[in-house]
């Protein structure tokens, strides 16, 4: 068994390296079993334990399942596994929740009880600007501010537009498949608006605007249904980009993009939907 620094160790190589994963620490036991408090565990988004360990095969399924959900919809979990009689005590039975802890039964001959806290750990969310319009370098900058990841997609004469950036993609060239959320910007004012919408479309993230008039957007949509993009890919772009509040100035415009996004993203943690989508 590894030992807590080596816990730890891991947890931080898997946070720098954006891996979502869920750490289960087991909080309070009453009676015998086989894990101590304090004891953790990593749990990768398939189910496995990567490091430490939370027990035996009694307490396993619910740990998984509860890692599961909480990488689903990003929320944080408190589980409790009890034996039978301990639950009947009670007037619960498995699988029921009550007062914020999910219940689960023990069947191991030990009949001891474990309460066991799941977290997950998820990617920074990211946003990713294509262009280096005025607009663009307003939400990258706000974007930074305001907690999110910055990839800025442009040629690379027009890169040093930017003072900062979490990673830089000369051209509009995105990566197909990346953990967490990912909200694309592409305000490229006329300098490859089709090309920067294409490489949007072509992935999945969870938001796509482009920063233009509904006339310029639907030009736009016009010539990419005939470059053969699916109405549904289509039908997945908001133009004009940002909530309506009534923006003129690029900073303005940036505020109403993210004010968009924030809302976009707080939607669904309250509904509980995944927030990498």
């Amino acid at each position: 068994m590894r030992r807590a620094s080596d816990i730890h160790g891991i947890i931080s190589d898997r946070k720098a390296t954006g891996q979502p994963f869920a750490l289960a620490t087991v909080v309070r036991t009453v009676a015998a079993t086989a894990a101590k408090a304090g004891a953790k565990a990593v749990i990768l988004p398939d189910g496995s334990i990567t490091e430490g360990w939370i027990g035996g095969g009694c307490a396993r399924a619910a740990v998984l399942k509860a890692a599961k959900d909480a990488l689903a919809d990003g929320k944080s979990r408190l589980g409790s596994v009890q034996p039978p009689d301990a639950l009947d005590e009670q007037g619960l039975k498995a699988g029921e929740e009550q007062g914020g802890v999910r219940f689960a039964k023990n069947m191991c001959p030990s009949q001891g009880t474990m309460d066991i806290f799941v977290e997950p750990v998820l990617p920074q969310p990211q946003i990713v600007v294509c262009g280096s319009s005025p607009v663009a370098v307003a939400v990258a900058d706000l974007a930074r501010r305001s907690g999110f990841a910055v990839t800025v997609c442009a040629p690379a004469a027009e890169q040093a537009t930017f003072d900062e950036a979490d990673r830089r993609i000369e051209g509009y060239a995105l990566p197909v498949d990346e953990a967490g959320q990912r909200y694309v910007v592409v305000s490229t004012q006329g300098r490859g608006d089709e090309a920067a919408l294409l490489a949007a479309l072509a992935v999945d993230v969870d938001y796509v605007a482009f920063v233009g008039s509904r006339r310029k957007a639907e030009v736009l949509k016009a010539a990419m249904t005939e470059r053969g993009v699916s109405p549904e890919r289509l039908a997945k772009l908001k133009a004009p980009a940002g909530l309506d509040l009534g923006a003129i100035t690029p900073e303005e415009i940036a505020i109403s993009i993210l004010a968009e996004i924030v809302a976009l993203r707080r939607d669904k943690d309250s509904r509980g939907m995944p927030p990498s989508a």
